[in-house]
């Protein structure tokens, strides 16, 4: 069997992986990266984050061409939908980035090995691929294999008519009903693609409000904003069963509001009821890489385990389970195993949900200000009276800044409205260099655009809010 030596060997080339990777070689340590799947860059490059922005960004340009345009005196009549080329298009950029990640690590001197890795002892990685066997001896090893889709026993996967986000992607027509179980991020994004496309969309929420742990105020807009677009909603439904028959699939759920087992049918059932960590194969138990009840693995503020030289990032360890998250941690670690101090502001990671209209969140909700007994300050203020939404046709939605009563030192940041994710980074700018409300407040913002809205929300906090 080959042997090979390095300083850092890393298993699984997802956003945490392989910009670790990277991060290491600049850094001058002797990198190796092993990854079981054709290509790299793990479930957001292939099957998650940029497939699935492709076919938001299509599916939103169809229904502006069919629904939207007239507003703004562009009569278009006729639009007709390539379903084939579109997800042509999301293939082909998923192409190019993987194949990009590919000339990073040659760039930056970094070894990749395709196969399976598993830890079969301290500093020891081995690799089943194709070609046999290789091991890889490390002086740190870091774990980066991600997470799956949880899969319900009553729900199973055929990625024909049950699918999970990976089957949701790839769909071959578009569905007259797609049921989507789980009201979160990913059932949300999703569903609102097949919805623009022409299907019609129900959500089936086990809990009495869809996005629970999000600011609410925001949440409630974005729920009328879609269902001002078609989708439907039901929450408070425990679905507890579900059949197949033909081109109808069945779920039973039951209405923990008024009683009682209701069914509904559909042509397909999206299940997006959260993910978990993968570590199938891994070898954390052959070394003793403890975890927890929920399958994270255990970490130290350095993200080592308890088995020293063996780290893990990203959505094998607690917390969000975000793409940019997964990256910070990887830089952090590659620059604390170069001696460096390797930091990550956990306070500071933004969310999104890539809907129409977009939400993105950074810090404490109003509700989680409440629980901790904080004393806050809010300001909002609606995209409603923002000259550059309105000349845009953008007009849903508000952001709010919620800072420290005392201080005024901005604890969150939420924004439901056009380009919401952009419009978050100065908000999250401003946390992690310790901003206040008034130091947004008294920064220009160019007239006339959205971020303006950015301002006058944290004027808002103090009551100074200007009408445009």
């Amino acid at each position: 069997m080959t042997e090979h030596n390095f300083d850092l060997v890393i298993i699984g080339s997802g956003p945490g992986g392989y910009v670790c990777a990277i991060r290491a070689g600049q850094l001058g340590l002797k990198t190796a990266i092993v990854e079981k799947d054709k290509t790299f860059g793990g479930t957001c490059l292939n099957v998650g984050c940029i497939p699935s922005k492709a076919l938001l960004e299509s599916s939103e340009l169809f229904h502006l061409a069919g629904h939207d345009a007239d507003i703004h005196g562009v009569q278009i009549s006729g639009v007709k939908l390539d379903l084939g080329k579109m997800m042509a298009r999301k293939d082909k950029i998923v192409k190019d980035l993987t194949g990009g990640i590919s000339f990073l690590f040659k760039k930056n001197k970094v070894e990749a090995f395709k196969g399976v890795g598993s830890i079969v002892a301290p500093g020891k990685v081995e690799v089943t691929g194709e070609s046999g066997k290789v091991t890889l001896n490390a002086k740190n090893i870091v774990c980066a294999t991600g997470s799956i889709p949880v899969e319900l026993p009553f729900l199973k996967y055929d990625e024909k008519k049950i699918v999970s986000s990976t089957g949701a992607l790839v769909l071959e027509k578009v569905p007259k009903h797609m049921i989507v179980v789980g009201g979160g991020v990913i059932g949300l994004e999703l569903g609102s693609v097949w919805m623009r496309l022409g299907a019609q969309v129900t959500v089936v929420e086990y809990a009495d409000k869809i996005c629970p742990f999000m600011d609410q105020q925001v949440v409630t807009v974005l729920r009328k904003a879609m269902e001002k677009q078609g989708m439907k909603f039901i929450t408070s439904a425990k679905v507890t069963a579900s059949s197949v028959k033909g081109d109808t699939v069945t779920i039973t759920y039951e209405d923990m509001k008024e009683g009682g087992s209701k069914t509904l049918d559909g042509d397909v059932v999206l299940v997006s009821t959260g993910r978990k960590p993968f570590s199938n194969g891994l070898g954390l138990d052959n070394v003793g890489v403890q975890r927890d009840p929920r399958g994270f693995v255990t970490i130290d503020k350095h993200w080592q385990t308890n088995v020293p030289g063996i780290y893990a990032i990203g959505d094998l360890v607690p917390g969000p389970m975000l793409a940019h998250k997964a990256e910070d941690e990887g830089v952090a670690v590659a620059e604390y195993l170069a001696g460096q101090a390797g930091h990550v502001n956990y306070d500071t990671v933004p969310s999104v949900i890539y809907t129409f209209p977009e939400v993105a969140s950074v810090g404490l909700s109003e509700e989680q200000c409440k629980e901790k007994g904080i004393d806050y300050a809010a300001g909002t203020f609606p995209f409603m009276a923002n000259g550059r939404a309105k000349a845009l046709g953008m007009t849903d939605g508000m952001v709010k800044i919620i800072a420290d009563k005392k201080t005024d030192k901005i604890i969150g940041g939420h924004i439901v409205g056009p380009r919401a994710s952009e419009l978050l980074g100065e908000i999250v700018i401003a946390m992690e260099f310790g901003g206040s409300s008034e130091d947004l407040a008294r920064s220009f913002h160019a007239h006339p655009t959205l971020n303006e809205v950015v301002r006058e929300a944290a004027l808002a906090v103090s009551k100074r809010a200007r009408q445009m």
